[in-house]
């Protein structure tokens, strides 16, 4: 078996088994084989081979989670391990998550998270620094135009520092067994809480994604806060990452996402802001809609 036809097999394999839509899986791994034998992957490179396989991967619904992911640099052969260390670049190279913590006029503080929602037992001690700073603000804005995503864990740990009780986020149904994983705020917080009254609004943008979307989505379907901006990419199944070549990750949506409130997410569809308007824009009329509360 040649080194293309041994990283489609396994891509094929992978998605069959994990996907969190069995039979799209399964088509998905026919056509994958079915295209290696038309000869539509005799390509010069990995970038370009992931390129193929990527659109090949979403052709079907259009899941932006499932694709064959090209790094540039060799990346290591664990699960998991590939989107790991880069992310630990990343996190290193932004203050932990939190780029930005500002007091602005009128007694607002604008709170940037990205570019992802990192792990918890990374994020936990900047958030937590980052919320308590803001903590004593008249409203909050979070800025999460430039955040594509993160831990579901870190997410339920940002939704808490803004509701006074604990409350029901998220569900995952998980195809491995079939299980159903609750996600919840917690009862307790390092620092202090901004609390659950305060105003609260949400940028976005046609970047935000994944995780991001979950923690806008959250507190949307909650209540708790008026998003502005832009409508999100539209990404809500979780996914896992498996190396296939050096160079070369599958990512594998294994669950998706069910709102206790909405009974469904916003896969596809990406989440509706309340006041929309340009990303550029949206600071800008987020504090035009804290000045009239």
């Amino acid at each position: 078996m040649t080194g293309t036809a041994a990283v489609i097999e396994q891509t094929a394999r992978l998605v069959a088994e994990q996907y969190v839509f069995p039979e799209v899986g399964e088509r998905l791994a026919a056509l994958l084989r079915r295209r290696l034998a038309e000869g539509a992957y005799d390509v010069g490179s990995a970038e370009e081979l992931g390129a193929r396989v990527t659109a090949d991967l979403q052709s079907d619904n259009g899941d932006l989670h499932l694709r064959l992911r090209h790094h540039p640099d060799r990346v290591p052969q664990e699960q998991g391990e590939a989107t790991l260390a880069e992310m630990r670049r990343r996190f290193d190279a932004s203050l932990g998550g939190v780029p930005r913590v500002q007091l602005l006029a009128g007694g607002a503080a604008l709170l940037e998270l990205g570019p992802s929602l990192f792990p918890l037992a990374w994020s936990a001690e900047p958030l937590s620094a980052a919320f308590t700073l803001v903590a004593r603000a008249d409203a909050l804005i979070l800025d999460l135009r430039g955040n594509r995503g993160g831990d579901p864990e870190t997410v339920s740990f940002v939704c808490s520092y803004l509701l006074d009780e604990r409350t029901h986020l998220n569900t995952q149904y998980v195809r491995a067994g079939e299980r159903h994983d609750q996600y919840w705020s917690l009862p307790h917080v390092p620092g202090a809480r901004f609390g659950g009254t305060k105003p609260v609004c949400v940028l976005t943008s046609g970047h935000t994604f994944s995780g991001a979307e979950e923690l806008a989505y959250n507190l949307q379907q909650l209540g708790r806060a008026v998003i502005v901006g832009e409508t999100t990419k539209g990404g809500a199944h979780p996914r896992e990452g498996w190396t296939v070549h050096p160079h070369l990750e599958v990512t594998i949506p294994v669950a998706r996402s069910l709102n206790p409130v909405s009974g469904t997410n916003w896969e596809g569809t990406g989440i509706q802001p309340d006041i929309p308007c340009a990303a550029e824009e949206a600071l800008d009329r987020a504090l035009l809609e804290l000045a009239r509360s």
